[in-house]
């Protein structure tokens, strides 16, 4: 079995809007090593059996993309089995242990620990079982691919439409929601609102935006404040909500006394944007925009139709499911060799906003 490995990224309860397309399959013709496989085009679609081994199902995201696998699975005739670690990386084991013990024919996986689940990953492999990463990435290991959403593209068109938004000649006074310290995924959903405002109000070019995003993500962690000043954006001040709308209130608080004059607040998820839409109101702030680098959840969408948030990046769980069972068919249907995946696959990147949130509501959660 040949040796896969990327870099650990690891999604916030993430999340991009796609008409999704079949990936390209293999022909009728069968090699002698395709004839050998357990699952191929003339095994009876009633025979395959999946698991989905779920970190946990503690936020609606993750419900949603438990609920989506299992109606992708149901409507193809397959017996999925979802097994839910409940945010425990013993118990994950210990469910991918189960599976790979009951012989099923392909493991999808929302790891909890990027590293923890390296073992369950090499020893499905072993088996010959191949495993799907949805949501959230591995650490080196034998694997199939992983599938999530455009972390930092989602980020930028959420910010080009927000810096384009706003005149050039008003300044955005903003502070910033983030989720967890060293993830990855929340850096370059940060990363892409900065580059975003940054390309559509100074005229550079997107490659010199993130230069210039990455500059202000520096100064922000030396001083506690950012700005460009070709941007006329002005960072001041970083807190950290743990991706919830109760710490995300916290935080917002306490930015919130301190800047009053604020005209935007950046955040790295919907879910402290609504913490921090409930800090506003107690607080009588009114007039203050709510911009979200990545979700797509359902109450978001009806507060920008609202006129009350501004946008957010789309984070599909279904989207990721779905675009998770086109690559299972084709290694389970079509015979596909499942080491031949790219180590990444990411779903389209969309900014929702008024324009368009109608068009991308029932892909929410």
């Amino acid at each position: 079995m040949r040796k896969r490995f990327f870099k650990v990224l690891v999604s916030v309860s993430v999340c991009a809007a796609m008409a999704v397309t079949s990936l390209a399959g293999c022909g009728n013709s069968k090699s002698e090593a395709e004839e050998s496989k357990k699952t191929s085009a003339d095994t009876k679609v009633s025979d395959i059996k999946v698991g989905f081994c779920m970190k946990t199902q503690d936020s609606p995201y993750f419900v949603s993309l438990v609920e989506s696998v299992k109606e992708l699975t149901k409507a193809e005739g397959w017996d999925c089995t979802v097994l839910d670690a409940g945010g425990d990386s013993t118990k994950e084991a210990e469910n991918m242990e189960t599976l790979i013990t009951q012989g099923v024919d392909l493991i999808f996986l929302d790891s909890v620990d990027p590293d923890a689940c390296v073992p369950s990953i090499d020893a499905a492999a072993e088996a010959d079982i191949p495993v799907i990463n949805l949501d959230s990435g591995v650490s080196e290991c034998n694997q199939c691919t992983t599938i999530y959403s455009d972390n930092k593209q989602n980020g930028r068109l959420v910010g080009l439409a927000y810096g384009e938004f706003v005149e050039k000649d008003t300044e955005i006074v903003a502070v910033l929601l983030s989720a967890l310290k060293g993830n990855i995924a929340c850096l370059e959903r940060r990363l892409g609102l900065y580059c975003g405002i940054i390309e559509a109000r100074s005229g550079c070019t997107e490659e010199e935006a993130w230069e210039k995003a990455q500059k202000m993500e520096d100064d922000l962690v030396a001083s506690g404040k950012a700005r460009n000043e070709e941007a006329n954006f002005t960072l001041r001040g970083q807190g950290w909500g743990a991706g919830t709308r109760e710490e995300g209130l916290v935080a917002a608080e306490d930015l919130i006394t301190a800047n009053k004059d604020l005209t935007c607040v950046l955040g790295e998820n919907d879910q402290m944007l609504f913490g921090a839409m409930d800090a506003l109101e107690n607080a009588g702030i009114e007039g203050v925009d709510l911009v979200a680098a990545a979700d797509g959840a359902k109450e978001a969408y009806d507060l920008i139709k609202e006129g009350k948030y501004f946008g957010t990046g789309e984070n599909s769980p279904f989207k990721v499911a779905e675009k998770g069972m086109e690559v299972a068919k084709e290694i389970l249907i079509d015979g596909k060799d499942w080491t031949s995946y790219d180590d990444v696959i990411l779903t389209e990147a969309v900014a929702v906003t008024i324009d368009n949130v109608d068009e991308h509501y029932d892909f929410g959660f």
